[in-house]
C-alpha cells in the first residue's frame, strides 16, 4: 500500500479515491434524487399491497412508524368524574367574567355526554393502535426499514442539492485544472505557453477567492443571520486551493512542456474559464461590486438541478464512449459505400437524437465526436470537411424534443412551452440539415468512386443490424420498465435520469458478452477495448466526466458573471424600446444573439436573454416561439464561429492536435474555402438557416390565413407549430400618462451614525428573480408527481405549516383524509399545462389548467396555488380550484 503519488492503493490511484469515488458516489445520489419521488411512490403502493388490511382499517402509512400508546383512559367512572366536575363547578370562586354574565346551570347531562365522548374517541385510539401493533410483524419492520431508508437518502439529496452541486464542482474542478483540461481556443505546448496560461489562471482563480471571501464578510457584517454559509465557505475553499495549484504550476514548468513558443500564441492558450474570470472580475472591482463575481457564481446554486442533470448527461456521453453502440451503427452505413457528403448528412441526422437527449450540444461531441472524424474521414472526405462534421455533430439536434436547453427557456420564459418549440424546433432541424447536404454537394470536390449496388449493400446492412438490435432491445427494456414499474416515460424531465441508467445497462451487456461484436471481426484496437472488464469501463467514464464537468459548469458558471458584467454595463439598455419596424427589430435581435453565442456558454445566455432582451422582443411584436427559435439558431451559429466556437474547440480536443496539424498540411495550397472548410462550411449553413428562420418565420407568422389551407391539405396540421395560428397583437394602455412627482434630494448622511451602521450586503442583481420563478416551477411540477406517485409523505411536504385548511378541518384531521383518499385510489395522474408563475415580494403565486384521473374518476380545472419559501422549500400556503 503505497501513498505517494501514481502508486496505487488497493489498485487505484491516490487521485482516483479521492476524485472518482467521490465523484461516482454523487453522480449516483443524484440518480437517487432524480428517481426517489417515483421508486418511493411505487415503495408506498407495494407497501399498502403487501401490508395493507382494508378490512380492520390498516393502512400501510400507519405501519411506517411505531405507533405511541394512547395515555387517555378508555374505561373511565362516568358517574365519579360527572359528579367531581358538578361539586368543582359548584364550589369555583366566581370570576368578574362570571359575575358580567350572570349564573350559568350547571347540567349534569351534558357533562356526562361529553365525558362519553371522550371515552368513546379514546377506545377508539385503542383499538387503531391495537390493530397497528398487531399489524407491524417482522416482514413489516424490515420492509419499512428498506423504504423509510431510501426515503431519507432521497430527502436529504432533494434538501441538499446546492451543496451536492458545489460539491461535485469542487472535486473535478481541482482535477481538472491540475491535469491542464480547462476548455482553450488551443491546448498549450510550450514553456512560454504554460507560463502565460498559468498567471492567467492564477490571477482567474485569486479574483475569485477575493470575492467569494468578501462576499461571505458582507453576509456576516449585515447583523442578518447568514443562510446557508456552508456554501459560501466550500466556494472560499475551491478557489483557494485552484490558487494554490495555478501558483506551483508557476513556479514549477510541467514535464510536457515543449521548448520555443512566444507569448503572443501562448495568449490563445489562456482558459475560456480564466478569460471570463478575469474580465468581469476586473470591470466588478473597477465599479467596486467586489462581491460581484461570487454572487453570479452562485447562481449555478439557484439552478442546481439543471447542473445536476448536466453532469448526468455527461456521464452518460462517457459511458456511451466505453460501449462499441456508435461503431456499431457506422457499420450499417458503411457497405453502400455513400459519397463523403452522403454519408456526413446521414451521420448528422443520426446524432441528432442522441444530441437532443444529452441535452447540451456539446456533450456528443465530446462522447461520439472522436469516431464521426473518423468514420467521414475513412469514407473518403477531406480532412477540414470531416472536423466541420464532428463540430455540428452536437448542434442540429438541440431544437428536438428532449433537449434540456429547450426545457430551461420554458422554465425561464411562461409566455411559451416545451410543445411549442419542439413542434417549431422540428421545422428548424430540417431545414438546417437540408442546407447543410446542399453546401456539402456544392462544394464536393470531384471524385469518381466505384458505388456499391443495392443488391450487394443491403444484404451486409441487415447482417450488420445483428449486433447492434441486443441493444436496441435493451433500450426498449429499460425504458419500458421505467413506464411499467415506475410509472414514468422518456422525455426531456426524465431523460437526464434515465440514459445513465440504459448506458449502465448497455456497458454490463457490452462487457459481459463474448466473441467478436460484428461480421468478420473485430479489429486489433477493439479487441483490446473488449477485455476491458465492467469496472473498469464505469470508473474510465467517470474520471473523463470530472474532466468535463470541472471545465464545462465551471465555463457555464463564470458564462453567467460575463453576462452579468454586460447587464450592469448597461449595453442592453442602448436597445430601443420601441424600434418601430418588427423587421429592424428582428435583423437586430438576430445579430445580438449571435454575438451572445460567440461569448457564453448556451444556459448562461438564456437566463441573460429571459431577463433583459426577451421582454423588448414580446413588446415589438416578435412572437415568443419564433423569437426562440431565433435565438437557439443564433446560438448555435455562435458556438460554431470565431473567436470562441466552443464546439469547434471540443472538436479539436477529441480529435487531437496531430490531426488538426494534419488537416492544415493537407490544404496548404488549396483555395480559400477548402483552407478554413472546418469553419466556413457550419457558418454558412447556420448563416443561412439563421436568415431563413428570422424572415421567414415572420413571412410565415404574417401569412398564416393563406398557409392553413395548404397545411391542411398536406395532413400537416397536427406538425403545424401553434405559432402559425397565434399571432400576437399588441396591446396599448389607454390610460394618459401622469407626470411622475419630483423626488425630493436625499437628506445628507450623518457620518457618525454612518460609522456605526453596519455594512450592507451588496445585493444579487435582477437575474435571481427569474431564476426564483424557476424554482416555483420545479417545486409544482414536483408538488403533481407525488401527489401522481401516491407518495402521500412527498405529497403533504409541499404544503406549508401555515397552510389554509379548508373547512373546519384541523391540520392531523385534513392529512387524514388525504392519507385516506389518496391510499383508496389503484392510480393517480395529475397533469399540469399552460402554468403561469408570478412573484409577489416573499410569495409566489401558480395558476395552471389540472387535468386528474384517478381510477374511473376525472375533472379539469383551472387551480391557484400561493406559494411561500419555508426550510428553503417553495411550500403551499392556499390552494383554490376554479
Amino acid at each position: 500500500m503505497q501513498s505517494s503519488a501514481g502508486k496505487k492503493w488497493f489498485g487505484r490511484t491516490s487521485s482516483e479515491w479521492l476524485s472518482s469515488l467521490p465523484i461516482f458516489s454523487l453522480l449516483l445520489l443524484t440518480l437517487i434524487i432524480g428517481t426517489g419521488e417515483m421508486v418511493h411512490g411505487q415503495l408506498l403502493r407495494l407497501g399498502e399491497r403487501m401490508f395493507g388490511d382494508p378490512a380492520n382499517q390498516v393502512q400501510y402509512f400507519l405501519l411506517r412508524a411505531d405507533p405511541s400508546a394512547p395515555t387517555c383512559d378508555a374505561n373511565p367512572d362516568i358517574d365519579a368524574l360527572v359528579g367531581k366536575q358538578v361539586a368543582d363547578a359548584e364550589t369555583a370562586p366566581q370570576s368578574d367574567l362570571d359575575l358580567l354574565f350572570g349564573d350559568v346551570a350547571i347540567d349534569p347531562n351534558e357533562i356526562r355526554m361529553s365525558l362519553e365522548a371522550a371515552r368513546d374517541q379514546c377506545r377508539e385510539r385503542v383499538a387503531v393502535y391495537e390493530r397497528v401493533s398487531k399489524a407491524i410483524t417482522p416482514e413489516v419492520e424490515v420492509f419499512r426499514e428498506i423504504e423509510t431508508g431510501f426515503f431519507g437518502i432521497f430527502k436529504f439529496g432533494t434538501e441538499n442539492r446546492p451543496l451536492i452541486l458545489l460539491i461535485m464542482v469542487a472535486i473535478a474542478a481541482i482535477s481538472t485544472t491540475k491535469q491542464f483540461h480547462h476548455i482553450s481556443l488551443r491546448p498549450p505546448r510550450t514553456k512560454k505557453d504554460f507560463q502565460v496560461y498559468s498567471l492567467a489562471m492564477l490571477g482567474a482563480n485569486l479574483l475569485m477567492t477575493i470575492s467569494a471571501t468578501y462576499y461571505l464578510k458582507l453576509q456576516y457584517d449585515s447583523g442578518v443571520a447568514v443562510e446557508n454559509p456552508i456554501i459560501s465557505i466550500i466556494a472560499i475553499a475551491l478557489f483557494a486551493a485552484l490558487s494554490f495549484i495555478s501558483l506551483k504550476d508557476v513556479l514549477k514548468m510541467p514535464a510536457q512542456a515543449e521548448e520555443g513558443g512566444s507569448y503572443g500564441m501562448g495568449l490563445l492558450s489562456i482558459p475560456l474559464y480564466a478569460f471570463m474570470a478575469l474580465n468581469a472580475g476586473i470591470n466588478f472591482f473597477m465599479d467596486d461590486y467586489i462581491a460581484g463575481l461570487a454572487i453570479y457564481f452562485g447562481q449555478i446554486t439557484e439552478l442546481s438541478s439543471i447542473f445536476l442533470n448536466l453532469a448526468l448527461y455527461l456521464w452518460a456521453g462517457m459511458l456511451l464512449k466505453q460501449t462499441r453502440v456508435v461503431s456499431l451503427f457506422m457499420d450499417i452505413l458503411r457497405p453502400w459505400k455513400l459519397p463523403p457528403e452522403v454519408f456526413t448528412y446521414i451521420v448528422l441526422l443520426a446524432a441528432a437524437v442522441p444530441t437532443a437527449y444529452t441535452g447540451a450540444s456539446g456533450v456528443f461531441v465530446i462522447a461520439a465526436g472522436a469516431i464521426v472524424y473518423r468514420e467521414v474521414l475513412a469514407v473518403g472526405a477531406r480532412r477540414h470537411f470531416a472536423l466541420a462534421a464532428t463540430a455540428m455533430s452536437g448542434s442540429l439536434g438541440v431544437v428536438l424534443r428532449p433537449c434540456l436547453l429547450i426545457v430551461v427557456i420554458a422554465a425561464l420564459n411562461k409566455e411559451v412551452t416545451t410543445s411549442e418549440l419542439y413542434g417549431w424546433g422540428l421545422f428548424v432541424f430540417i431545414l438546417t440539415s437540408t442546407i447543410f447536404m446542399i453546401i456539402a454537394l456544392l462544394k464536393a470536390e470531384g471524385r469518381v468512386t466505384e458505388r456499391a449496388r443495392a443488391k450487394e449493400a443491403l444484404p451486409q446492412s441487415l447482417r450488420a443490424l445483428v449486433p447492434v438490435s441486443p441493444y436496441i432491445l435493451i433500450v426498449m427494456l429499460v425504458v419500458y420498465g421505467y413506464e411499467y414499474l415506475l410509472d414514468t416515460k422518456l422525455d426531456e424531465f426524465t431523460a437526464p435520469v434515465m440514459l445513465p441508467v440504459i448506458m449502465l445497462f448497455v456497458i454490463i451487456f457490452d462487457k459481459l458478452r463474448g466473441g467478436p461484436t460484428k461480421l468478420g471481426g473485430d479489429t486489433l484496437a477493439e479487441k483490446k477495448s473488449n477485455k476491458q472488464g465492467l469496472e473498469v469501463a464505469v470508473r474510465s467514464a467517470t474520471n473523463e466526466t470530472i474532466g468535463h464537468i470541472g471545465a464545462l459548469i465551471m465555463l457555464m458558471a463564470l458564462s453567467i458573471s460575463v453576462g452579468g458584467m454586460i447587464e450592469r454595463s448597461g449595453l442592453m439598455s442602448v436597445v430601443p424600446a420601441e424600434m418601430g419596424s418588427i423587421w429592424m427589430a428582428l435583423t437586430i435581435f438576430m445579430f445580438m444573439m449571435v454575438f451572445i453565442g460567440m461569448v457564453m456558454d448556451p444556459f448562461g445566455a438564456v437566463i441573460l436573454v429571459s431577463a433583459t432582451v426577451a421582454p423588448i422582443a414580446y413588446s415589438n411584436g416578435i412572437h415568443p416561439v419564433h423569437f426562440w427559435m431565433i435565438v437557439i439558431t443564433a446560438f448555435e451559429l455562435g458556438y460554431l464561429s470565431p473567436p470562441v466556437a466552443l464546439n469547434q474547440l471540443l472538436a479539436r480536443q477529441v480529435v487531437g492536435e496531430a490531426e488538426m496539424d494534419k488537416a492544415a498540411e493537407e490544404t496548404r495550397h488549396k483555395p480559400f474555402y477548402y483552407r478554413y472548410e472546418r469553419w466556413l462550411l457550419p457558418v454558412y449553413t447556420l448563416f443561412i438557416g439563421l436568415l431563413i428562420v428570422t424572415y421567414g418565420g415572420q413571412a410565415l407568422i404574417n401569412n398564416a390565413d393563406n398557409l392553413r389551407p395548404a397545411s391542411h391539405f398536406l395532413g400537416l396540421d397536427q406538425l403545424r407549430p401553434s405559432v402559425l395560428d397565434q399571432v400576437p397583437t399588441l396591446t396599448v394602455d389607454p390610460t394618459p400618462a401622469v407626470a411622475e412627482p419630483a423626488i425630493e434630494a436625499p437628506p445628507q448622511p450623518d457620518p457618525a451614525a454612518a460609522e456605526e451602521a453596519p455594512p450592507v450586503v451588496e445585493a444579487a442583481p435582477a437575474m435571481p428573480a427569474i431564476l426564483v420563478q424557476a424554482e416555483v416551477t420545479e417545486a409544482v411540477s414536483n408538488w403533481a408527481a407525488a401527489w401522481s406517485a401516491r407518495d402521500v409523505e412527498g405529497y403533504l411536504s409541499f404544503y406549508s405549516v401555515d397552510f389554509e385548511l379548508p373547512g373546519s378541518l384541523d391540520r392531523s384531521q385534513w392529512e387524514r383524509q388525504r392519507r385516506e383518499r389518496i391510499a383508496s385510489k389503484s392510480n393517480i395522474e395529475v397533469d399540469i399545462s399552460n402554468l403561469n408563475v408570478q412573484m409577489n415580494g416573499e410569495e409566489a403565486t401558480a395558476e395552471f389548467d389540472q387535468a386528474y384521473r384517478a381510477d374511473k374518476y376525472s375533472d379539469n380545472v383551472r387551480k391557484t396555488l400561493r406559494l411561500k419559501k419555508e426550510d428553503d422549500r417553495w411550500k403551499i400556503v392556499t390552494e383554490q380550484a376554479g
